[in-house]
């Protein structure tokens, strides 16, 4: 199957294309708050995640075929060597990107959520384009807009926090990439 046949959250697409990925949305959030999603999930996503990769050469992720997705290259906390994460991201707006450590509602924060801590100073790689990014944990102040973009793009996807009894950690991401990889998305 060739990539353009995939329906593209990450670029600007015609009527038909943007009614198509909301409606898709629509359908997909409902089961992605599922209890068997969150425990198949962190199991078949990975997996899918490399092929897809291979198959695309790092062009389309998973998640991407719905919503903006990117892959974090971070630096390990304890380890320093180098981390990979794929993440879904939502357009703050402002030219930056807002990535949520939800870990599939599970009690504990991800891994890559320490590592930026540790080390904000990463890179994505958004449609094949390799960024340097900065990242910035958001204080409480400008987590209600955060999460109210973030529903926006994926209906629900605060249940996340809610059912797993923490604060999800909230980062935004920013560039000095022109253009910015984060603006005219879905």
């Amino acid at each position: 199957m060739l990539l353009g046949s995939f329906p593209r959250s990450d670029c600007v697409c015609d009527d038909f294309g943007v009614s198509l990925i909301l409606m898709l949305r629509r359908l997909v959030a409902p089961l992605s708050r599922s209890q068997w999603f969150r425990s198949a999930a962190p199991k078949f996503l990975p997996p899918a995640e490399r092929a897809l990769k291979f198959l695309t050469g790092g062009r389309l992720i998973v998640s991407g075929i719905l919503v903006p997705s990117l892959a974090l290259h971070s630096t390990g906390a304890k380890t320093g060597e180098p981390r990979t994460t794929e993440l879904m991201y939502t357009p703050d707006g402002n030219g930056g990107g807002i990535i949520a450590g939800t870990n599939f509602a599970r009690n504990n924060h991800p891994g890559w959520t320490v590592n930026l801590r540790a080390h904000p100073d990463a890179e994505v790689v958004v449609r094949g384009r390799r960024y340097p990014v900065h990242a910035e944990l958001l204080d409480d102040l400008d987590r209600e807009a955060a999460w109210a973009r973030i529903e926006k793009q994926w209906p629900g996807y605060r249940a996340y926090e809610r059912d797993s009894g923490r604060k999800v950690r909230l980062f935004r991401l920013t560039t000095t990439a022109q253009p910015s990889p984060f603006t005219h998305r879905l």
